[in-house]
């Protein structure tokens, strides 16, 4: 009996998975056919930036079709920075083109990013075409990048979040007593709190006072750029800001930070009328990738090549594609270094940092890519320890003011179980060894006293190094180095004032310094590194990793955080080069 019932459940197994595999695959031809689709740009088109749900990456293919419709298997839904910008310059220069519809949404981007898109529509409003933004929810992220827009609408029954910053940090401390698990840390830095989650159930003062600064800064910053494109009195914003004044939607109306209360198909109607169409009228719009389809490229034919290498992720040893890693960039950068058209290389880093020895990898690599041609470092959303490492070396660095960098500090952890093993499980060891430390550093016991001098002297040359590595690519004296170091986080503009960043700007400006650098400003174009996969490839990578992470949050539920972050601790082997945590920015 049990043996039938195992051979039925195979049977509907396979059932299942078939019809779920022919609609998947219906759905990925449908999407495939209609982005193959000759586009052309009607009159009267309205480009239609929707950003709902996604998240900002350096970039994405030209070609991938929109796989929302897919729902869960639907991938990571991500949106390249470089494609939305080249978007609302097609846009600016396309006579068709009237104007852009923002749909915000819950857009998730470091601010950094943010202001890079947001001067690209800046520049749009140059050619005196219109900017509408229209969302039911407005999140701080959001309303930054849409107080840009001519005007600004939200449904009546909606909400804007328009509070300030906050940091959120989970704290394991507890976890670790309970379970019996004792983490063995080395660290060098005041301010190298990468590890603190592990050993405090809060902030240090050294911690909360950086985190302070910089969220300060940060929203000093984007409160300045609202005030400006608003027209509200900077004191005045920033007293709605503090205190929260917007906490019914109507009030947001009535504090001037938007234009009306209105529903979808009501600001659809306002657009007709400046587009001169009658209310029964069908407004023509395009979409980011449709738009880029149909504008054929008029860049360059040079010969002459800037090379952008876009390094995004931690940075760890080996050859992971989804991630900053050492072999794989190393071969990337030789790769331009040895192209004779190649005339400067632009290091495009948004990284929280990793692995020292990963960082050293690729910094040697820079470092013998620079006796031969300019290389200039741009700092995207976050540059921080091993992301600082690998662009200190280069001749110049360009960071925007609200990029998060800096935390120049060195750190590894370890952890004992043996309290979980011998106590909770019952498990104990034995262990036979040639010499007193063949079992250096064991997880199953304490580290010795001489075990962690040993280390700790380890961490300390790290730091040494770490120290020499900036000192001689910003042209500084360790000494001069050290008062800004011990592992603090910085904004672009407290870095640059601190003698860490020479230019703030985006890759664009980066990209100029390098081609006047290499003498060909008048005469090249743009080429990046490494090659992205084909979307297929992608697709299907991602469509794994999203069914395990679903079902993970499905059974994890509100844990599902707790569990992330301790897998993430499980990259964390030997010395380490990382920004304290992950700031979540609220």
């Amino acid at each position: 009996m049990r043996f039938l019932g195992n051979v039925l459940a195979v049977i509907v197994g396979l059932l299942v998975f078939s019809v779920m595999s022919f609609f998947i695959f219906a759905g990925l031809i449908a999407i495939i056919a209609s982005s193959e689709d000759d586009v052309k740009v009607k009159e009267n088109t309205v480009l239609v930036i929707n950003l709902e749900g996604r998240v900002l990456v350096e970039r994405s293919n030209e070609d991938e079709p929109d796989f929302s419709s897919l729902g869960l298997f639907s991938g990571i839904p991500t949106i390249g920075l470089s494609n939305l910008k080249n978007a609302i310059r097609n846009a600016k220069t396309n006579d068709n083109v009237k104007g852009i519809f923002i749909k915000p949404g819950t857009f998730m981007a470091g601010q950094a990013g943010i202001k890079e898109l947001r001067d690209e529509l800046l520049d749009f409003k140059e050619s005196e075409k219109f900017i509408v933004s229209y969302g039911e929810i407005y999140t701080e992220n959001g309303y930054y990048l849409s107080s840009v827009a001519d005007e600004i609408y939200v449904n009546p029954s909606g909400f804007v979040e328009f509070n300030g910053f906050a940091s959120e940090v989970l704290f394991f401390k507890g976890l670790f007593e309970k379970i019996e698990v004792e983490p063995q840390v080395f660290r060098v830095g005041d301010f190298k709190s990468a590890v603190e989650p592990f050993l405090l159930d809060k902030m240090s003062e050294e911690n909360r006072l950086q985190t302070a600064s910089f969220l300060n800064d940060l929203n000093f910053f984007s409160l300045n750029e609202i005030a400006e494109s608003r027209g509200i009195p900077n004191d005045r914003l920033r007293e709605i800001n503090q205190g929260m004044l917007v906490r019914k939607v109507k009030d947001a109306e009535e504090l001037q930070l938007v234009d009306g209360l209105r529903y979808e198909d009501e600001v659809i109607d306002l657009m007709k009328e400046k587009l001169g169409l009658e209310k029964d009228d069908k407004i023509n719009t395009i979409n980011i990738s449709r738009i880029n389809r149909a504008t054929k490229s008029t860049g360059s034919n040079s010969k002459n090549r800037i090379a952008v290498i876009v390094a995004e992720g931690e940075i760890m040893g080996g050859r992971d594609e989804s991630i900053i890693s050492s072999e794989r960039f190393k071969d990337e950068i030789r790769k331009a270094r040895k192209n004779d058209n190649v005339k400067a290389i632009v290091l495009r880093v948004n990284s929280p940092g990793g692995s020292a020895l990963a960082s050293e990898v690729i910094w040697r690599e820079l470092e013998e890519a620079r006796k031969e041609k300019p290389v200039i470092a741009s700092m995207g959303e976050i540059a921080a320890s091993g992301g600082y490492y690998i662009a200190a070396a280069s001749d110049s660095i360009v960071a925007q003011p609200n990029t998060i960098t800096g935390s120049i500090g060195v750190f590894a952890l370890w952890f004992n179980a043996q309290g979980l093993l011998n106590n909770k499980l019952g498990i104990t060891t034995d262990v036979v060894k040639t010499g007193e430390f063949s079992d250096f550093l064991s997880p199953t016991r304490r580290v010795s006293q001489m075990e962690r001098n040993i280390f700790q002297a380890q961490i300390e040359e790290g730091y040494d190094i770490f120290l020499s590595r900036v000192a001689q690519g910003r042209d500084m004296s360790k000494e001069e180095v050290i008062k800004v170091a011990s592992g603090r986080v910085w904004t672009g503009n407290q870095a640059k004032e601190n003698g860490l960043v020479d230019v703030l700007g985006g890759l664009d400006e980066a990209v100029k310094i390098a081609a006047t650098k290499a003498g060909v400003s008048d005469d090249y174009r743009v080429v990046y590194y490494p090659e992205i996969r084909p979307w297929f490839e992608r697709f299907l990578n991602q469509f794994s990793n999203e069914v395990q992470a679903y079902y993970q949050q499905k059974k994890l539920g509100n844990f599902y955080p707790i569990y992330d972050q301790i897998e993430k601790v499980k990259k964390y082997e030997g010395v380490m080069m990382r920004m304290p945590y992950d700031y979540i920015i609220q």
